[in-house]
């Protein structure tokens, strides 16, 4: 137990010299490489600190891991804890109050945060290697974002150059939070489409605005109703050669720890034969993983 909190104030005691006000994760337990510490993780967003944990926390380690969080009250206006393996989820705040408006700062890009009861914050930060991907690419492009959510990949196109992006979530709320991201960079929405649809009964709408040069393809790994990664993933992959026009980037993302890279690459290959794999992203340094990313970002070619 010993081991495990010293490691855990450690990570917090870098909080203390960190002032970029980037956001980061500070402590990512679920990672696997923390035994005793896989239930919590820790992130930075420059003005206070979310902490999420997964599992209820051991009562003998939990007072000294909120005695650890308190040493960074004096450089960090907040700090919450959401107990997500709660029903409803349930947020305590440590100390400060719930920010009307919060920001994480990724580079120059800002993106809109909601912490509090609902269990997203809007913000992926694991994602950022395939927004610099993205970016690389996308200049004088035209980008299709499949299960936008709240458009952090358009944002990166946008800011970019690319020319065109149409964005497509059924969820609509995400998709106006993805308006307000654009606003918040001052980027300009010409060109750009946020279309709250239900992919699989669109894919003719969703022609109609290509050919596009890249896509992004990042759906949830099971939503109830909606979408299961082990049987709608296929679907997706089967429909990307009809709305491309010669050669197209594609990035793939899958964030589902069962799920293994080996799984998705013959997926991957066995619906679009001719693709071109050039192979997985590498994550982020603050995300490590003991064993395979949760998250599995393959850029191929079509």
């Amino acid at each position: 137990m010993a081991s495990e909190l010293s490691r855990l104030e450690a990570a917090l005691a870098a909080v203390r010299d960190v002032s970029h006000g980037e956001a980061w994760r500070v402590f990512h337990g679920r990672g696997g490489c923390y035994p005793g510490l896989d239930w919590l993780t820790v992130d930075d967003f420059g003005s206070g600190l979310w902490v999420v944990l997964f599992r209820e926390p051991n009562p003998e380690l939990w007072p000294a891991i909120l005695a650890a969080l308190e040493e960074c009250r004096p450089v960090r206006e907040f700090a919450c804890v959401q107990h997500r393996y709660e029903r409803p989820t349930h947020c305590q705040w440590l100390w400060g109050d719930a920010p009307s408006s919060l920001e994480a700062l990724e580079g120059e890009l800002r993106f809109s945060l909601k912490l509090g009861e609902r269990q997203n914050t809007g913000y992926f930060m694991d994602a950022r290697p395939g927004r610099d991907w993205l970016r690389e690419r996308c200049q004088g492009r035209s980008v299709l974002n499949l299960f936008a959510y709240t458009c952090a990949f358009s944002v990166a196109a946008r800011a970019a150059g690319a020319t065109r992006v149409v964005n497509v979530d059924m969820a609509k709320a995400a998709l106006r939070t993805g308006r307000d991201n654009h606003r918040l960079n001052g980027l300009s929405m010409q060109d750009i489409d946020f279309l709250g649809y239900d992919i699989f009964r669109s894919w003719k709408r969703i022609r109609s605005l290509g050919p596009y040069d890249v896509l992004v393809v990042d759906p949830p790994s099971f939503q109830k109703g909606s979408f299961d990664a082990r049987k709608d993933y296929a679907r997706i992959l089967r429909r990307i050669p009809e709305l491309v026009e010669g050669r197209a980037e594609l990035l793939l993302c899958l964030n589902a720890p069962y799920l293994s890279r080996e799984y998705f690459l013959e997926l991957v290959r066995a619906e679009l034969p001719s693709i071109e794999v050039v192979g997985f992203l590498d994550g982020r340094a603050d995300f490590p993983e003991a064993g395979e990313p949760a998250l599995k970002m393959l850029h191929c070619r079509l």
